[in-house]
Formats: structure tokens, sequence, C-alpha cells
């Protein structure tokens, strides 16, 4: 492992393409048991052990390289950060305006080939999530957690760590907690993707958008936990918390994101 007074040059590093190979193996585990397949289980089972062996690894090298940081390395990787966040703002926005043209003007064309046939937003037979039920919690309960990581990071600032390790835990738990309520959600609606026809046209943008984004909230629960763990394990200051900084804000962006969700796809479209 070689440095220079600014930069510090890794090893070549397996882990990315693991990662690929394990998101590969999780996506064809679940479409599989979407179109009920008997080994989808299994294929889910294995693509998730994978991915958290994986994300294991490849964190546990990140730790280790850490503490050759220089100041230069961590503004080129802040600037990373800003990149990503803004790839996954255009990832939503493709979704975003895909869910807008199918609601704004809705077109009947997966039966019939009649492409100019105006069909009824949401379509006959479906009967999306009341807002102001369970939607409505779950935004409660984001908004929630945006404050408590906010506190987190005020106590950590002020190297207060058993604080800062209590408001993390308490994200993480407003976290799980969303999690939950989205799969009761899931569980309770009387729609699926077996469903044919013009339904759909708003089922499957429906579990698209809402699923991508419950996706980014296991993601960003499991990055509080790594950033808790770390915290009692002492390996934050006040100012060295590279890691803490980023995952506050990927949480703030899925905060964010859940917003626009509840007022355009729960409530203003129905």
């Amino acid at each position: 492992m070689a440095s220079s007074e600014h930069y510090s040059l890794e090893h070549l590093s397996p882990w990315p393409i693991a990662l690929s190979a394990a998101v590969l193996i999780l996506i064809l585990g679940i479409v599989s048991i979407i179109t009920d397949q008997f080994f989808g289980v299994p294929i889910l089972a294995l693509g998730v052990i994978t991915l958290l062996w994986t994300l294991f690894c490849w964190w546990k090298d990140v730790i280790a390289e850490a503490k050759l940081y220089t100041y230069a390395l961590k503004h080129g990787l802040k600037i990373a950060m800003y990149l990503f966040i803004f790839s996954e703002i255009i990832f939503f926005a493709a979704f975003f305006c895909s869910f807008f043209k199918a609601w704004l003007d809705p077109v009947f064309i997966l039966e019939a080939f009649t492409p100019t046939k105006k069909v009824q937003w949401p379509p006959e037979g479906v009967f999306p999530p009341d807002p102001w039920s369970l939607p409505f919690m779950n935004t409660l309960i984001l908004l929630l957690s945006g404050t408590a990581i906010t506190g987190a990071h005020h106590y950590l600032r002020e190297n207060d760590m058993k604080n800062t390790a209590n408001m993390l835990l308490i994200t993480i738990s407003l976290g799980v907690f969303f999690i939950i309520v989205q799969a009761i959600e899931y569980y309770e609606a009387n729609f699926s993707l077996k469903e044919t026809g013009n339904k759909l046209i708003y089922i499957s943008h429906f579990y698209m958008i809402t699923g991508v984004h419950c996706m980014h909230v296991i993601i960003g629960v499991v990055f509080l936990v790594i950033c808790w763990l770390r915290t009692l394990r002492g390996h934050f200051t006040s100012q060295n918390h590279l890691c803490f900084e980023f995952a506050s804000w990927y949480w703030h962006f899925v905060d964010i994101v859940w917003l626009f969700l509840f007022i355009f796809v729960y409530w203003l479209s129905i």
C-alpha cells in the first residue's frame, strides 16, 4: 500500500464486482418469487447472504484504509458522494417522470392495441392506500428520524459520543419501523403485480417507486448501523467522522424523496 503527501493508493479490491454479482442474485431471487418460481426463496436467501458478506468485507477494508485518508482525499470522497446522491436524484426523477406521464395522460396500451383510448386514473378496480393512514404514519416516522440523525450529528460535533450513539439508535429504530409499516401496507394492499390490463399501469408504477425507495431505506439503515457500531468503538471524533456525514446525507436524501412520493403518489394522484 503506497501513499504520497496528498493521496493514498490502495490495493485492487474484489468487492465492487462481488457486490454487483450479489445484487444480481438478489434481484433474480425477487423476480423468481414474484413469478412463483419454486427456486425463488433459495436464490433470494443466497443473494441476501452474499450481499451482507460482501458489504461486511468491503466496509472492513474501508475502515482500515480510512486511517490513511488525507485532507485532499477526504475532499475528493465528499465530491464523489455529492455526485452519487445526484445520480440517485436522476434515478428517482426518471421513475417520477414515468409516473407523471401515466397519471396525467393515462393511455390504454396493454390491451386491444388502442394507444389513444383514455382510461380512468387510478384504473377501475384499483383502490390505492389511504394516504392519511399508513403512508402518513411513515411520513411522520421519516421526518422524526431526520430530526434524530441531525441531533446525532450535533452531539458528535460536541464530542458527546454517548448521546450520539443514542440518537443514532433512535434513527435506526425509526428506519426499521418504517420498513415494517411499509411491509404491512404491501400486505394489506388489494392489488398485486399479478394483475393484468390497464390495472398494471398503476400497480407497476406504485411498486416500482415505493419498492425502490424502501430498498434505499434498508440500505440507509445498514449504513447507520455501521456508524452506530463505529461510534461505540470510538472510531469517530468531532473532527473526523466522514462515514457518519455520508450516512447523514444519504438519510436526508431518502427523507426528501419520500416527501415527494407521499405528496404525488399517495395523495394528489388518487
